[in-house]
C-alpha cells in the first residue's frame, strides 16, 4: 500500500516552510545585534537564571559590551553581520525550488543537510579560536542538529514521493 502523494507532499511542503521561516527568522535576528544582546544580558543578568549560572551572565555582559563598544568606535564591522543576515534570506531563497518540486530538488534539501553538519566542526574549530564558552559552541551546534530534523523528514518525504511516482509510472508486471 503506498501513502497518498498528495499528502505526502502537503507535509513535505509544511516541513520546508517551518524550515524557511525559521532560517528567515535566524537571518533577521542578525541585523539587531545590539540591542538583542542589551535585551539578553539584562534578562540573563537580572534573572534567576544569572544566578544559577554565573559564567553564563558573565558572557552575556561581556558580549553585549564588545558588541556596543565595536558599533560604537567601528561601526563598519556590524556590515559583516548584516551580510550573515543576508546570507540566511537568499539561503531560504533557494528553498522555493523544492516547495514547488520536491523530487526534482531534492539536491537543495541533501545540500542544506550537509551544511547543517559542517556547523558542528565549524563550531569545534573556530570557537576555542575565537574565545567562545564551550557551552556557547554547543548552543551554536544545535542549530545543526535541530535544523537538520525538519530537512530529514523532508528527504524521507521526497523518497516516499519519488517511489509512488516510480509505482504509478512503472507499474509492476505480474505476467513476466
Amino acid at each position: 500500500m503506498t501513502d497518498n502523494p498528495d499528502r505526502i507532499r502537503r507535509s513535505v511542503r509544511c516541513w520546508l516552510w517551518i524550515f524557511i521561516v525559521c532560517l528567515a527568522l535566524s537571518g533577521l535576528t542578525a541585523f539587531p545585534l545590539e540591542s538583542e544582546t542589551r535585551w539578553a544580558a539584562d534578562l540573563i543578568g537580572g534573572s534567576a537564571v544569572g544566578d544559577h549560572f554565573p559564567a553564563l551572565a558573565g558572557w552575556s555582559e561581556r558580549v553585549r559590551e564588545g558588541v556596543a563598544d565595536t558599533n560604537q568606535r567601528y561601526p563598519f564591522l556590524a556590515y559583516g553581520t548584516d551580510w550573515l543576515a543576508f546570507a540566511h534570506l537568499v539561503i531560504a531563497v533557494a528553498f522555493w525550488g523544492p516547495l514547488r518540486d520536491p523530487v526534482r530538488n531534492v539536491w537543495v534539501i541533501r545540500w542544506a543537510m550537509i551544511a547543517c553538519a559542517g556547523v558542528i566542526p565549524l563550531a569545534l574549530i573556530c570557537g576555542p579560536l575565537r574565545g567562545i564558552p564551550l557551552y556557547w559552541r554547543f548552543v551554536d551546534m544545535s542549530f545543526g542538529v535541530i535544523g537538520v530534523i525538519p530537512l530529514l523528514i523532508v528527504d524521507r518525504g521526497i523518497r516516499r514521493l519519488e517511489w509512488a511516482e516510480a509505482v504509478r509510472t512503472r507499474p509492476l508486471d505480474l505476467t513476466a
